[in-house]
């Protein structure tokens, strides 16, 4: 059976995930909810939401996104500034590393490789 949402921005019993670890400002904490995991935990994909704070952010492996509500602004080391709104989808490769501030709390759907 293929794993679905049939609308991510209703979906509810969203799990506890917990903090950020890195906050530079406010208590970003983040729930979820897994649509699928692979083999040995290394891909994923499902719903995430955070709600406002600044945090260090430094991506591990690759991730695609798509900003289903709230606003967050990416700034990478290198001085490039992604603002996020609703509808936004973004690609942040593996090594990304930057600041996030969320704004109004962010749900998204995602794809970690």
């Amino acid at each position: 059976m293929t794993p679905l949402f049939r609308d991510p921005l209703d979906e509810g019993d969203l799990v506890p995930w917990g903090p950020i670890p890195t906050m530079i400002e406010g208590q970003s904490m983040t729930s979820g909810k897994l649509l699928h995991k692979g083999p040995e935990g290394r891909s994923e994909c499902g719903i995430w939401v955070c709600t406002p704070g600044k945090w260090r952010c430094e991506v591990t492996r690759d991730e695609f996104c798509h900003f289903l509500a709230g606003r967050c602004t990416y700034v990478a080391d290198d001085g490039e500034v992604v603002e996020i709104a609703p509808g936004t989808a973004a690609f942040f490769r593996e090594g990304w590393q930057g600041v996030c501030t969320v704004h109004e709390t962010v749900r998204k759907v995602y794809m970690i490789r």
